[in-house]
């Protein structure tokens, strides 16, 4: 899957129309490798553009790249591939409308197991937006609600900045950013510090590999994956025309609560938000409305911190005990709910539930499952 996502111009669709046309990521590979241009499987996908050059522009790539090394590559820059349907994908996006098939990972995707709002706005904001998407951020991440932005300059970066603050500390939440290129290509190159704390800290991810420029057409992609990660999307400043729009947008289709802060009708950077509201969007004013909206009380986890961490020993955890962890989250759970959740047999879901009971990361009240604190911090 990766290799397919290395492909010049392939995108979220035309990986979603060659996969399935080929019955799957492995014979996708092997006809671009082969060149068979008249093959049926390809001459059934879909492929939005020019059909003929994709095709001749993928057979020429295909040939010069080597899945097992752009695998190594991955893992010695400490990416992580996520693939839907296997364990440590977030389980937000599993019944997504357009889930990715893959994303890269730096960092804990545990962070992803606490209530999610994304704080999102304009690249051209006010002094008023910037303070106040700080300040919320850090307010919501002491609360124990994971930030979720895409790392762009102006209202992502302040809010990621302001929970940047917090997150370090112990009984807070841990940041999430998702981004429009691949995870060593920093862009805007000023944020380069900010990725690697998000990542040290929280959760980075991105839908494209390594080395993958940030091309315009990858924003609008990579909004859909925020949206369908937040619990909640909060609009702190925008003008008439944006990305944080279209992420509203995203979010609305897939049934989340949208929330706009409004701003004075004289700001041409609210006048996105003060659209929203009167297009039905609901009013936020204080980071109480938004601990009230979100669909789960937000409890804060104890995680091990710079400060404490040489005092704790980390536990290792596989994909398995991972993925468990974070579909139980901190609401605990029954063991039906964590089979339905997980879609594994009763034996694997019941044979993964014993070894973290073993290690002490979950105990057992009657039939009741429920996340130790400290499970967090591994």
């Amino acid at each position: 899957m990766a290799a397919l996502l290395v492909l010049p111009a392939m995108g979220p669709h035309r990986l979603d129309q060659l996969v399935t046309a080929a019955g799957s990521a492995q014979a996708a590979w092997e006809l671009l490798r082969r060149g068979h241009s008249n093959h049926p499987d390809l001459a059934r996908a879909e492929l939005r553009g020019d059909r003929e050059k994709l095709l001749s522009g993928w057979f020429v790539a295909a040939r010069s790249i080597e899945p097992g090394e752009l695998l190594h590559r991955h893992q010695r820059h400490g990416v992580e591939l996520l693939v839907r349907g296997a364990a440590g994908y977030p389980l937000r996006l599993q019944e997504d409308p357009e889930p990715p098939a893959l994303l890269f990972a730096r960092g804990d995707p545990l962070a992803l197991a606490a209530p999610t709002v994304a704080i999102i706005g304009t690249r051209r904001a006010t002094p008023y937006g910037l303070k106040l998407a700080r300040s919320w951020a850090a307010e919501l991440t002491e609360a124990g609600v994971a930030v979720v932005s895409g790392l762009a300059s102006g209202i992502d970066h302040a809010a990621h900045e302001g929970a940047l603050t917090v997150a370090t500390a112990a009984w807070t939440a841990a940041p999430v950013a998702v981004v429009g290129s691949g995870l060593d290509v920093v862009y805007p190159r000023s944020s380069a510090r900010l990725w690697d704390r998000v990542a040290e800290v929280g959760l980075l991810l991105s839908e494209a590999p390594l080395g993958t420029r940030p091309e315009p057409w990858r924003f609008p992609a990579r909004n859909r994956i925020i949206a369908g990660l937040a619990d909640l999307v909060v609009v702190v400043e925008s003008h008439l025309q944006g990305g944080s729009l279209i992420t509203a947008e995203e979010a609305t289709a897939r049934n989340r609560g949208v929330f706009a802060v409004p701003g004075s009708v004289h700001s041409p950077a609210s006048a996105g938000t003060n659209r929203l509201i009167t297009e039905g969007s609901q009013v936020a004013t204080a980071v109480s409305d938004l601990l009230e909206a979100l669909p789960s009380r937000p409890v804060r986890p104890h995680r091990v911190t710079n400060s404490n961490r040489e005092k704790t020993k980390p536990v290792a955890l596989d994909f398995e005990q991972l993925r468990l962890l974070e579909v139980l989250g901190w609401e605990g759970a029954l063991l039906d709910d964590l089979v339905d959740r997980t879609g594994w047999s009763l034996e694997v879901t019941s044979a993964v539930l014993d070894e973290l009971l073993r290690r002490n990361l979950v105990t057992q009240s009657g039939l009741w499952f429920i996340q130790e604190r400290d499970s967090a911090s591994h």
